[in-house]
């Protein structure tokens, strides 16, 4: 596939990581379809670009529009090589903090609105045999600390199902891609972006210097939006990809530690755990 015939379909194309492919798309020749809250927010966009950008104003949570966005790319770009489940927000605030309206919210966001996207995709890629699905979780997909959790709640669960996803369209030449960025310098961390439950004076002491932090990092954020651009067409490109990519060196020294951590503890117990079995009953065969 010629990369100067490439149609992408990027949600939250108007700023931080989602802008900054976009931007790649545009500059290689490649065609976009980006979406955002606000279709306004592609103006200049489009003043640069012109018709290889089609921009259209969905909320990632309505997730019965989504089969209308990919015909519209369908439509107007013939189909779609890309699909980037870039769209969504940060939370911060405690398991006992954070409503179950504000848990679910997280989770239409980052699971159920990406899952509506590769449904309504899928058999355009699969038609065409080939295609690529980019799912733009975070480091805290793969790990999590006090204050993120309802965050980490939604990533996790678009990793798993993501994991499960590759395995069933990679006998189709579609491609997964689950990528874990740490701080970059986008409008994640900034005031009215970032959202905060309602603070419990009694979590003070537990969680006042992550949300103090969570806050202060707008702005000077290590990540760079472009570079994290760059590195993902990389390894979209690479006949070797990984399905996950930490990105940025924080998320690769978190990752290597949550992982280690976790390894160190699967052998430290390995005996009480496989104590659990019914003696002498032969492992389990599966499919997988």
């Amino acid at each position: 596939m010629e990369t100067t015939t490439r149609t992408w379909i990027i949600t939250g194309a108007s700023s931080g990581l989602g802008l900054a492919l976009a931007e790649a798309a545009l500059e290689r020749g490649e065609r976009v379809l980006g979406t955002a809250r606000r279709a306004d927010r592609f103006d200049a966009l489009k003043e640069r670009y012109g018709e290889r950008l089609i921009a259209v104003e969905h909320d990632v949570r309505d997730v019965e529009g989504a089969a209308a966005v990919v015909r519209r790319a369908v439509e107007g770009f013939g189909g779609v090589d890309v699909l980037v489940n870039n769209a969504g927000a940060g939370q911060v605030g405690t398991a006992e903090e954070v409503t179950d309206a504000e848990l679910r919210d997280m989770l239409d966001q980052h699971l159920l609105g990406p899952a509506a996207y590769v449904r309504a995709v899928l058999p355009h890629m699969r038609a065409n045999g080939s295609g690529a699905i980019v799912q733009m979780s975070s480091q805290g997909g793969r790990m999590s600390f006090p204050a993120v959790g309802s965050y980490s709640a939604g990533k996790f669960a678009l990793e798993g199902w993501s994991e499960a996803l590759a395995g069933e369209v990679a006998p189709f030449g579609i491609r997964v891609l689950i990528v874990e960025p740490s701080r970059f310098r986008t409008e994640f961390n900034a005031t009215g972006v970032l959202r905060t439950a309602r603070q419990q004076a009694t979590y003070d002491g537990v969680v006042g210097a992550v949300r103090a932090n969570m806050a202060e990092a707008d702005g000077i954020q290590e990540g760079d939006p472009a570079s994290a651009a760059v590195a993902i067409r990389e390894v979209l490109e690479a006949e070797d990809a990984p399905l996950r990519l930490p990105l940025g060196a924080e998320a690769v020294r978190n990752l290597t530690r949550t992982y280690q951590r976790g390894l160190d503890d699967v052998e430290r117990w390995a005996e009480v755990s496989r104590s659990a079995d019914f003696p002498g009953v032969p492992p389990a065969v599966r499919a997988f």
